[in-house]
C-alpha cells in the first residue's frame, strides 16, 4: 500500500476553505461503486448517474468504466453494435461542479476514457474509430456536465442548469443493431419536480418582458410577433453530433 503513489486530495487549502474542495480517492470510488444497488445499477444500461460535485470526474470515470464493459459483453458483437450502445450508455452519466477548472478536466476525463476504451475496442475488431462516434460523444458530454451549483441549480449567470434525456425509441435488445434518439432538454428543477416534456423539446430561454410604448395601448393594429419554437429531431445515435432541429408549433 505504501509503494503506491500517493494521490493529491487538494489542489490548495484556499479552495478547501473557500469551496470545501477534497478529492475522493480512487481507492474509495472503487469501493464504493462496488456497494450492493450502485453495482447492480451501472450493469443496467439505461441507468442514470448524476455527480452533484463532480470534481474531476472519478466515480463518473469509474461507473463509465463499468457500463463500458457490460457494453463490450452484452452488446459487442459487431463494432458498430458498441459504437451504437457505448454512446447510449454514456448518455446515462451526468455531473455538475462548481468549479471552472475542475469542470474542464472532469470533460476531458471522461471524453479519454470514453475514446480510450473504444480505441480497444475497434482494434479488436480490427477497425478504426467512426469519426461520428467521436463527435457524438463529445456533444454528449458537453451536453451532460455542467459547471454550475447544484444547491442553486444555476450556472453562474443566474441561468438555469439544463441537461439533456437521451431517450431510445426502439427496441433494446442483444441483436439491436441501430439506436434511434430523441434527446429532449430540461432544466434541473423540472428534473427535481419530475416534469415530463414533450420528447424533442428545447430549453426555451426567458426573454423578458419589453416595455411597453404607452401609445401602443391605442393601436389597435398592434401585433406581437411570437418567435419561434424548435426541438430535436429523432436520429440515429452516431448522428447526434449534427444536433438537426425543426421548427414546430405550440
Amino acid at each position: 500500500m505504501m509503494d503506491q503513489p500517493i494521490e493529491q486530495l487538494i489542489k490548495s487549502k484556499q479552495r478547501v476553505q473557500k469551496h470545501g474542495e477534497v478529492f475522493t480517492p480512487a481507492w474509495m470510488v472503487k469501493k464504493m461503486i462496488e456497494t450492493e444497488g450502485i453495482r447492480e445499477a451501472c450493469e443496467n444500461l439505461t441507468a442514470t448517474f448524476l455527480e452533484p460535485a463532480a470534481g474531476e470526474g472519478n466515480f463518473l470515470i469509474a461507473i463509465l468504466m463499468k457500463k463500458l464493459e457490460m457494453v463490450e459483453r452484452e452488446y459487442g458483437k459487431t463494432i458498430q453494435q458498441f459504437e451504437q450502445f457505448s454512446l447510449l450508455a454514456l448518455s446515462t452519466l451526468y455531473g455538475i461542479e462548481l468549479l471552472e477548472d475542475n469542470a474542464q478536466m472532469c470533460v476531458m476525463n471522461v471524453f479519454e476514457v470514453f475514446s480510450d476504451y473504444y480505441t480497444k475496442v475497434a482494434t479488436n475488431f480490427d477497425q478504426s474509430k467512426n469519426p461520428d462516434v467521436i463527435k457524438s460523444a463529445k456533444v454528449i458530454i458537453k451536453a451532460n456536465i455542467a459547471q454550475g451549483n447544484f444547491l442553486t441549480r444555476k450556472i453562474e449567470t443566474g441561468e438555469p442548469i439544463i441537461f439533456s434525456e437521451w431517450r431510445a425509441i426502439n427496441e433494446l435488445a442483444a441483436s439491436t443493431e441501430q439506436i434511434t434518439i430523441n434527446r429532449t432538454e430540461y432544466t434541473l428543477d423540472e428534473i427535481y419536480n419530475g416534469v415530463d416534456r414533450e420528447s424533442g423539446v428545447m430549453y426555451k430561454k426567458e426573454t423578458g418582458n419589453k416595455q411597453l410604448n404607452l401609445f401602443d395601448l391605442f393601436n389597435e393594429q398592434l401585433e406581437v410577433e411570437q418567435e419561434p419554437y424548435y426541438r430535436y429531431k429523432p436520429v440515429n445515435i452516431t448522428q447526434i453530433y449534427k444536433e438537426e432541429v425543426e421548427e414546430y408549433e405550440l
